[in-house]
């Protein structure tokens, strides 16, 4: 477990870091952040055609109200620690890279439905816009975190553990 530990905490250090390199935020951060906001964009549109996006801005035309996607607020540092949890995790391969592909759609989903969230209830009260931006979502976009990863974990095939460290004790012959 401390290997699990130390290894997750050296694979969050190198894609943290790397996230902030000028190289990553121009080719990477950017351009999904820009992506993310043209995607919750074409989202509102189905239900509400009153909604403008330019670079990684919505803004809505009726009344103006606008969000900006942030740093913090793209998923990407969420997305960091799951990918650290997931590669650190002694696991097969193929399990981290199933785990990978379907945890990212999972926290950039629930990220998605946290931005048109975030738009509506800015038009509607900002006080509430503020407790649910810097609060709640702050915790819910965590916990599916975690809570993708337990999944995962749960679906690992599970790794017999030898007791005396000898090789394993011959099978009980079958009964004619």
């Amino acid at each position: 477990m401390i290997k699990f530990f130390i290894l997750f905490l050296v694979i969050q250090g190198v894609l943290f870091g790397a996230e902030l390199t000028e190289p990553a935020q121009q080719y990477f951060v950017v351009p999904w952040t820009n992506f993310l906001a043209t995607l919750s964009a074409g989202l509102v549109k189905w239900f509400d055609p009153n909604v403008l996006v330019t670079g990684k801005i919505l803004q809505s035309t009726t009344n103006g109200f606008a969000v900006s996607i942030e740093a913090g607020c793209n998923g990407v540092e969420a997305t960091i620690v799951l990918v650290a949890a997931m590669l650190a995790f002694p696991a097969p391969w193929k399990n981290k890279i199933i785990g990978l592909i379907a945890g990212i759609i999972a926290v950039q989903g629930l990220n998605i439905v946290r931005i048109i969230s975030l738009f509506y209830l800015g038009q509607w009260n900002y006080d509430v816009f503020e407790w649910a931006h810097l609060y709640v979502w702050q915790a819910l976009i965590m916990l599916d975190v975690l809570i993708v990863w337990l999944l995962w974990v749960r679906t690992l095939p599970k790794i017999e553990r030898g007791g005396g460290g000898g090789p394993p004790a011959a099978p009980a012959p079958a009964a004619a």
